[in-house]
């Protein structure tokens, strides 16, 4: 895709050790490698099994990028060989120990640096001191967000004008002041290091100051998406930021690659296998009939909450997939749910899936008609690439935030009517009872004329995305426009 005649240039991305983080990098690197760069991924051993597939096809279509793989210190941390991320699964107590070994990891990384001498860096946000050793070195680092322009932009807004700190209590609604819309939330719906300082409060400020010294900053979104955020964004921060999304649906333009993501090459024949399971049951669905119910790879529900979401999906009258994980600390959700899978198998109106599903050939079967989600950006996004609305389920992170967009800026979701934001490695205490759950279903799945409207509007917005990516597209224009700048630095130094 470049001039031959070009200097071709060489970069390095360092994704986050984490599953949410990590997928939407890796996309992003992909579409480095095939607008003609070269591309070294740093990463862990058990963390580039999540995306090595798709490295390896890429490779075999022969574009220029590899995997380096990083010995991740699981000894000298105290944790278990293979617990080197932030998932669901990372039990609670071994969290500061990743954090201890990613730690000490950084003189490596910083020395891979040095040797491979690329001409910029990619790297997540969580790696702020990227950014002086990017200015030691003498090259850009440009950061990747992990979320949304409206979510940044949201969390901006409550940093400089504290709105939460004028309510009377907890639940009481305020405006986030400043932005294109005026978005309401209450004290319990913005993050903890928001509403008081803690530890997480000062990261995000390390955070916010190594982008303004960076080149500036990637996201996967497109213009059409959150134009007046990106705008906005842009603006509040002073520096530069390309949209280059959607990624997934840029990058997995194949069946191959859609299957690809996401497990590693050991696990390929069990994903066969469960893929024929799904697929199956799914193509004996209507068209838009059934919902894909998913939050995430790093949410767990306490045994309470479990029960509530299975009597709502049973009660719903729709066919359902629903997106579970096993977890140590909750026995009794594992037992209930496996006696529901079995009962749901037989009666055929739903599907289980354990552990990681892929969700991209999920969500573009014919019969999928919705979600219920937590409002992840991956998932946001991808739903968008589809046309699908959403019933909205925020959790943690930057969660409510992303619904904002989805139900009130967009219209293109139905909020459960979450209340509180907790930590994902959390339960928190609030239980959305199953009748609000079935409410938010039935508006988003039983044709009603508000349904109809926003159906029509996610539709659009999947034909923006596809646009987005083409030539001429915004993010399209956004990936030329930044490698070009990319190639002018390289020259100057030269």
């Amino acid at each position: 895709m470049g001039n031959q005649n070009e200097p071709k240039l060489k970069s390095i991305f360092l994704p986050f050790l984490s599953t949410s983080h990590i997928i939407p990098l890796v996309d992003m690197a992909r579409l480095f490698a095939l607008h003609g760069v070269d591309v070294t991924i740093i990463s862990t051993k058990y963390n580039s099994t999540i995306f090595q597939n798709s490295i390896n096809l890429d490779s075999s279509r022969g574009r220029s990028i590899r995997t380096h793989i990083l010995e991740f210190p699981a000894a000298k941390v105290g944790l278990p060989v293979g617990i080197e991320s932030f998932n669901v699964n990372t039990p609670k107590e071994m969290t500061p120990k990743v954090y201890m070994g990613l730690f000490l990891l950084q003189p490596e990384i910083e020395s891979l640096f040095e040797t491979l001498k690329p001409d910029f860096i990619v790297t997540d946000m969580f790696f702020p001191w990227t950014a002086d050793v990017a200015k030691k070195l003498g090259f850009p680092r440009i950061m990747f967000h992990g979320a949304s322009y409206l979510a940044r932009s949201a969390a901006h807004s409550v940093e400089m004008f504290a709105p939460h700190l004028k309510t009377e209590s907890d639940t009481e609604k305020f405006v986030l002041p400043e932005l294109p819309d005026e978005l309401e939330m209450t004290r319990l719906q913005i993050p903890d290091w928001l509403r008081t300082p803690n530890q997480y409060t000062e990261l995000m400020k390390v955070i916010k100051e190594s982008e303004r010294k960076s080149f500036g900053s990637v996201f996967n979104s497109f213009y059409k998406l959150e134009s007046d955020y990106y705008d906005h964004y842009k603006k509040v921060m002073g520096t530069k930021s390309w949209g280059l999304g959607p990624v997934s649906l840029w990058a997995n333009q194949d069946d191959s690659d859609k299957a690809a993501r996401g497990y590693s090459k050991e696990e390929e024949g069990e994903k066969k296998e469960e893929q024929e399971g799904w697929l199956k049951w799914l193509n004996s669905k209507t068209e838009g009939s059934v919902l894909y119910v998913s939050f995430g790879s790093m949410n767990k529900f306490p045994y309470l909450q479990l029960v509530e979401i299975a009597h709502a999906l049973e009660d719903s009258g729709h066919d359902f997939i629903w997106v579970v994980r096993k977890n140590e600390e909750n026995g009794e959700g594992d037992v209930f749910l496996e006696e529901f899978e079995k009962k749901v198998k037989e009666s055929g109106k739903g599907y289980l899936i354990w552990g990681w599903a892929p969700q991209l050939l999920i969500l573009e079967n014919p019969a999928i008609g919705g979600l219920v989600s937590h409002c992840g950006w991956n998932t946001v996004v991808e739903s968008v690439n589809v046309g699908l609305p959403t019933v909205t389920w925020p959790l943690f992170a930057e969660h409510f935030f992303n619904e904002k967009l989805v139900v009130d800026v967009l219209k293109i979701g139905v909020p459960v009517g979450a209340k509180e934001w907790r930590n994902w490695n959390e339960f928190g205490s609030e239980v959305v009872k199953r009748e609000e759950i079935g409410n938010a279903i039935r508006l988003m799945m039983d044709g009603g004329e508000e349904e109809v409207a926003m159906r029509k509007r996610v539709k659009e917005l999947s034909v923006e995305a596809k646009k987005a990516i083409q030539v001429g597209g915004s993010s399209y224009n956004n990936m030329v426009e930044l490698i070009k700048e990319l190639k002018e630095i390289k020259l100057a130094r030269v």
